[in-house]
């Protein structure tokens, strides 16, 4: 399926719920989107589910609760979780889950597994953005897909060796870092006690906004960010962790990379994954043997 890119800061495509099918366009993390009983002005700006129009809707009489900003103006009606059904609330069976129990998965590409999708993610606020359930789709990536172990089967949770810049290793992940991997995250995030150490190898300076900014004259000549993943090195080159935009008419460039504050289930710092480092690298999630691999985006 296609999906939207809206700004490079968020990537959303159209789901159907009940029957007959009502639609929505939802962004790739946790699934939840907002029904008639809601009032606030929120939700009054997006579509929203009509249990009362649907035959196959069945309460069940969970709540949960998902704190999120005041959702007014995203672009997107909810959200479509695609983890683990181990943190799913309220213990209901995820997307993916019921997917594969129904055997839905497409015919047009060459699967791999039911338990497998994938995305390629669009660059410079191009459309285009891919989501395949059921396989992957060898045009959107180049050269070898390299794989690497789920280690939580909560969130699609991997390891990481190691951290260079400019090809030399720092050390910070000697003892072993984590990282999340998630599209609905815009951004790079790195562990809270390493932002200060990234950003003055990067040069950048925190402006009264919070924002790390850099030079935009100097983005060429500024480091190259690399994480080692089961013994192979994955790059970022300035001009993909450097967001440039306009701001009042001036050209400004401010570094995609934010602190997390995330805790691990070994203690290991945490790292997460978002648009920033998937817009670089195909990402194939695969099921059946807890592993997620991946490629140059072509």
């Amino acid at each position: 399926m296609y999906i939207n890119n809206y700004a490079d800061t968020s990537y959303y495509g159209a789901i159907s719920i009940g029957t007959p099918p009502q639609s929505f366009q939802v962004l790739f993390a946790n699934l939840w989107v907002d029904a008639i009983y809601c009032r606030t002005q929120a939700c009054n700006a997006h579509t929203k589910f009509n249990p009362q129009q649907s035959s196959t809707y069945s309460a069940n009489g969970h709540t949960f609760y998902l704190p999120y900003g005041n959702f007014v103006v995203a672009k997107f009606d909810g959200i479509l979780g695609l983890s683990y059904p181990s943190i799913s609330a309220g213990g209901e069976t995820p997307v993916m889950d019921n997917m594969i129990s129904q055997n839905l998965h497409g015919t047009h590409l060459a699967l791999m597994s039911a338990n497998t999708f994938a995305f390629y993610l669009s660059r410079g606020g191009q459309q285009g953005s891919v989501l395949s359930f059921g396989g992957v789709d060898t045009s959107l990536y180049q050269g070898q897909v390299y794989w690497t172990p789920v280690t939580s089967e909560t969130y699609w949770q991997i390891g990481v060796q190691g951290f260079e810049i400019n090809g030399r290793e720092t050390g910070w992940c000697s003892q072993g870092c984590q990282s999340i991997v998630d599209t609905g995250t815009s951004t790079l995030t790195a562990p809270s006690q390493l932002i200060g150490h990234i950003m003055q190898a990067i040069g950048a300076q925190q402006s009264q906004y919070g924002m790390y900014m850099v030079d935009c004259s100097q983005v060429n000549n500024l480091p190259t960010l690399s994480f080692v993943i089961s013994g192979v090195a994955l790059p970022l080159a300035p001009s993909v962790y450097i967001n440039q935009h306009y701001q009042n008419g001036y050209q400004c460039c401010s570094v995609g990379i934010a602190p997390t504050y995330l805790p691990s289930h070994n203690g290991q710092p945490v790292w997460i994954f978002g648009d920033v480092f998937l817009r670089e690298y195909y990402s194939i999630y695969e099921r059946t043997n807890n592993r997620l691999g991946f490629a140059s985006a072509g």
